[in-house]
Formats: C-alpha cells, sequence, structure tokens
C-alpha cells in the first residue's frame, strides 16, 4: 500500500510528547484492505503517539468495512452513514442496514452525515432529507452526531434547530470562521480540526481552534485527505496526525502535550471509547 492513490507517504514525524486519537478517518480510503493492513495502519500511528482512530463510513460498503476495522484491531472505532455526496437516491434498504450496522457496539457515532454544496452530485433536498434522517438515528442510537458541512453552513445550523440537536454533534474538519465557531460551542457542539488548521492562510480557522474551549475539540486527519503542513499533497494516514496536534498547539499557545492529551480525553469521553491506556 502507498496510501492513498500513488501517492506517496510522507516520512514518520517526531513522535508527540502525549497519546492521543484520529477522531476521523477513512482507513478504507487510505488503502486498508484486510485486518492485516489495517493493524499495519495502526501501528504506524501507535509508533508516533497516535493509540486509536475512528474510521468514517461515505456509503455502505464503507459502513461494513468500517464495522469490521473496528472488530480487526481495538485500537480503532466506527462511524456509520451516507455521505451527503451519496444521497441523490438512498434506497430504503440501506437506509435499513445503515441503522442495523449503527446498532453494532464497535460503532460509537453516526457520521459523517450533513450537507455539501461543493460537489453537485446530490440535490440539496435530498440532502437535506437524509441529513434528518441521520440526526433521527443519532437521537435513537444515543450515539454522537457526526457533521460533514461543506460550503452549506447556514442550512447544517438551521436543520440542527429545526430537527432538535442530538445530545453530541461533532463538527468533522470544522471548516467555519471564528463567529461560526462561537455560535457552535455555545450550542455545545465539538469542533475537530484536520490538516487545514495548519495552511499557511487560514488565518480564519486558526482564530476558530485558538478560541474553542478545551472539552469542546478534537484533533482528525480526515485521511488519505487534507494532509497537514508541510507535507500537504502528499498521502495522509492516521501517523500524520502529529503535524496537525502541534500546528494547533501553537495556534493555542500550548504545548502539544496539552492538547494531544486533551483531545485525547475528549475523544474518550465524546464516544465513550473504551481504551487500554
Amino acid at each position: 500500500m502507498s496510501g492513498h492513490g500513488r501517492r506517496p507517504r510522507p516520512e514518520p514525524p517526531e513522535p508527540l510528547a502525549a497519546p492521543t486519537i484520529d477522531s476521523h478517518t477513512h482507513l478504507d480510503a487510505c488503502g486498508c484492505e484486510t485486518d492485516a493492513d489495517v493493524v499495519a495502519a495502526m501501528d504506524r500511528a501507535a509508533a508516533v503517539g497516535v493509540v486509536g482512530a475512528v474510521t468514517i463510513a461515505d456509503d455502505l460498503d464503507g459502513a461494513r468495512f468500517a464495522v469490521r476495522a473496528a472488530h480487526a484491531d481495538d485500537r480503532v472505532w466506527a462511524a456509520v452513514a451516507l455521505h451527503p455526496t451519496r444521497t441523490a437516491r438512498v434506497p430504503a434498504a440501506d437506509l435499513a442496514e445503515i441503522e442495523r450496522l449503527a446498532a453494532d457496539d464497535r460503532v460509537v457515532s453516526i457520521g459523517e452525515t450533513g450537507l455539501d454544496y461543493y460537489w453537485d452530485h446530490s440535490p440539496p433536498a435530498a440532502q437535506q432529507d437524509a441529513f434528518r434522517w441521520h440526526i433521527g438515528l443519532a437521537k435513537r442510537t444515543g450515539k454522537p452526531l457526526m457533521i460533514h458541512d461543506r460550503d452549506a453552513h447556514d442550512d447544517v445550523l438551521r436543520i440542527l434547530r429545526e430537527e432538535g440537536a442530538p445530545d453530541t454533534v461533532v463538527f468533522h474538519c470544522f471548516s467555519g470562521d471564528a463567529a461560526m465557531a462561537r455560535e457552535c460551542a455555545d450550542a455545545g457542539y465539538v469542533l475537530s480540526f484536520a490538516g487545514p488548521v495548519t495552511f499557511k492562510n487560514n488565518h480564519e480557522l486558526r482564530a476558530a481552534a485558538a478560541l474553542v474551549p478545551a472539552g469542546q475539540y478534537l484533533v482528525e486527519t480526515d485521511a488519505p485527505f487534507l494532509t497537514p503542513h508541510p507535507h500537504r499533497g502528499r498521502a495522509n494516514e492516521p501517523y500524520v496526525l502529529p503535524w496537525t496536534v502541534r500546528g494547533i498547539a501553537a495556534t493555542r499557545g500550548e504545548s502539544e502535550a496539552l492538547v494531544a492529551e486533551t483531545a485525547r480525553r475528549n475523544a474518550e469521553r465524546i464516544f465513550r471509547l473504551r481504551t487500554t491506556d
């Protein structure tokens, strides 16, 4: 495996000063196919202090894989949902299987779901219907809702208000500005930061990362996408997370150990993870 597509992987970073958890990755899209692939990816992550990961579904096959991966390695947990770009036509049988998979005890979140107005793969009305259904599933299962929000901030927040948000809402790869971060934090939502927080011109995103309360942030790779600086454009994987942790630490004026530890404890609390640590 060489990671996403044929892009080379970066050399491993220096290990973190404290262990942390990748709250959002896609191990299947990173090239993992077998149980051994999953274990190898997590071994690479553990070697640099990333001691766990939540692997996320985009579609039904991805949901099945995520559950298998979470059973293959106790450092992995799963989230299941249909990505908003996959919601143009959703058979009732697919929703029924997502709901069945969501009941698995290794599934710790419903996601990723939400709205994506950047790509023109699914009409907004269909996306919104599917988002509302997933909000209901999060409530029925009592599991956190993991949101994908791309160019759709106002509608995502509106639908959460209209439906009544589940007890726990996570904005994966938060992409809003400081004002949106304040609004989300005030609502009790959790903001998860990925590689873009390290990109040179993302001043508003860094302002958001600086102001979010300590108990309301997570760190993630969204691998194989959004590889952090200084390896932007190369293949991403959970072991690449330390660069994002260090970027957040610099932004918040905190030590990397504090950010890593805070994000780990937040992930354990939010997703109710049972870890060996």
